[in-house]
């Protein structure tokens, strides 16, 4: 098995860099509405990101169900559950993961860089990927992750560096702040992807965010809440190929 990297830098080569948030408000119907959507939109998607709330209602069998209907159609998996905890349980947390089927886990690097690297370490060995946290797209992020910390760095410069040492796959920079997803690829240049949730109902701009160095653009409601869910992914996915 190729790396995690490649497989979805191929994968979006053919179909575009959009990324489905599976993640709805309701747990009723989440493994039959999930499957639809693979099925409906996988043409124009090169992966699937279920978050924490959207797991927790389904079972083990479910998810692995998930996966392999999601793998069988082209596409990666991420399981978002920024996950921040003691090496033991990041371990435990991944495998059970990893056993499910997931091709990466989107994590929280405040955990530290030991914990980190051995998390990293531990996916890479499994041709798995490990995307940590850099700068959120909610409004008030800018609250904690612009946060002054010794000298001039910023939070989100320190999870960068952290992201950069410890050679995760890729980082999240909300598509809600161009000006960071800029001042980051200009720093990491090709040494790992950038993906921006945020386009659209949150207010991201994707043209802004692929000019600006997004790699991948992670959109849930612009998608689920349209009244053509197959056009509206149709539309970004070809704006994705302007990069």
């Amino acid at each position: 098995m190729t790396s995690f990297r490649a497989r979805i830098k191929q994968i979006s080569e053919e179909k575009g860099r959009i990324i489905l948030a599976n993640d709805y408000n309701s747990n009723k119907n989440i493994e039959s509405k999930t499957i639809k959507n693979i099925k409906t939109l996988h043409n124009y998607l090169c992966g699937l990101k279920l978050n924490f709330h959207v797991l927790l209602p389904l079972g083990t069998k479910e998810i692995k169900k998930i996966n392999d209907i999601a793998h069988d159609h082209g596409l990666v998996t991420i399981a978002d559950i920024k996950l921040n905890d003691i090496g033991n349980t990041n371990q435990i947390t991944s495998d059970f993961l990893w056993n499910c089927g997931f091709d990466a886990i989107i994590v929280n690097p405040i955990m530290g860089k030991t914990s980190l690297k051995n998390l990293v370490d531990y996916a890479h060995k499994k041709n798995r990927g490990i995307i940590t946290l850099c700068h959120m797209s909610a409004p008030e992020a800018r609250h904690t992750y612009e946060l002054q910390m010794t000298g001039k760095t910023k939070l989100y410069q320190l999870f960068l560096k952290l992201a950069l040492l410890q050679k995760v796959d890729g980082i999240i920079v909300g598509a809600t702040f161009p000006q960071i997803i800029q001042y980051c690829k200009n720093k990491v240049k090709k040494r790992l992807d950038i993906y921006s949730p945020g386009v659209g109902t949150q207010g991201g701009d994707a043209q802004k965010v692929v000019s600006s160095g997004s790699d991948f653009l992670i959109v849930g409601r612009t998608i689920l809440s349209s009244k053509n869910p197959l056009d509206a992914t149709r539309k970004l996915s070809q704006l994705s190929f302007s990069k």
